[in-house]
């Protein structure tokens, strides 16, 4: 590898540390003839895995923006459901769910999740409120995490509560589940600042069927890269923020990635072209 600088390179080595920069840096080495031994492709250079680097922590950046306001939009559509069909406190009654053990597990997080906020209107509500010591769904909705709220939805008896949870997005009820539960494993990689740029997925989400803007877009045959999340996220992007010119900086983001994007993110060829990406 061409090193360059090499106080830089040691000031990377130190605050970055060489474990984690070997992963971008894998890519790069080609099949040596002798076992354990390691070698780059020729002129390959620091600043190469650098940039790899660099490109995945950007992206890691801008889907914790989207996944803020995805996350906050979901919140709302289940307390907006729930509220309007069940009333402020019906969210806790036990029958409206399928698993009693997972809905004693969810409850009791949420208790617990309520106990620690310090926020001024669950302060408030507990001097002014002795009955229902239940906090009602929209302030649940401010204080419930994303983890937290895939239990809540996914664990509804009834298929007409998830839907609708999930009619404001125009997809089915249990595409919205695996989603909420994906969503929730990527915010994880992207708050321990995991890799996410050639990440083989172990929580994936359902493929939508329907509809077909959205489906058009996936690429079923790499369903454990990150590019049908993306897609998926550009798609309610559209949907809870349609101002917001997120969807412009990762279109310019991932055609800066140093080693392409068919390959290692799951983005099929004509990527581009496809309806959701194309400028």
């Amino acid at each position: 590898m061409e090193i360059g600088d090499d106080e830089r390179v040691k000031h990377y080595l130190h605050h970055v540390s060489y474990y984690r920069l070997r992963a971008y840096w894998l890519p790069y080495e080609v099949i040596c003839p002798r076992a354990g031994d390691h070698v780059f492709a020729e002129g390959t250079s620091f600043d190469d895995v650098l940039r790899l680097y660099i490109f995945d922590r950007q992206l890691r950046l801008l889907i914790m923006d989207a996944v803020e306001r995805i996350e906050v939009s979901l919140r709302g559509a289940w307390a907006y459901h729930m509220a309007t069909k069940y009333g402020p406190h019906g969210y806790v009654d036990p029958s409206l769910y399928d698993r009693p053990d997972r809905y004693a597990r969810a409850y009791s997080a949420l208790i617990e999740e309520v106990k620690r906020s310090k926020d001024t209107f669950v302060v408030h509500y507990r001097s002014k409120y002795t009955e229902p010591t239940d906090l009602p769904i929209w302030m649940v909705a401010e204080v419930i995490s994303l983890g937290q709220l895939s239990k809540w939805v996914s664990n509804l008896k009834l298929r007409a509560d998830r839907k609708g949870v999930a009619q404001p997005y125009g997809v089915d009820e249990r595409v919205l589940t695996s989603l909420l539960h994906h969503l929730t494993y990527v915010r994880n990689i992207c708050a321990h600042h995991g890799r996410l740029w050639n990440k083989q997925f172990t929580v994936t989400m359902q493929v939508p069927n329907s509809p077909a803007s959205l489906r058009l877009n996936m690429n079923p045959a790499s369903d454990r890269k990150i590019y049908n999340t993306l897609t998926f996220m550009i798609y309610l992007m559209k949907i809870v923020a349609s101002g917001s010119s997120w969807r412009a900086h990762l279109l310019e983001h991932v055609k800066t990635c140093p080693l392409g994007v068919t390959e290692h993110m799951g983005f099929p060829p004509d990527w581009l072209y496809r309806p959701l990406w194309k400028a």
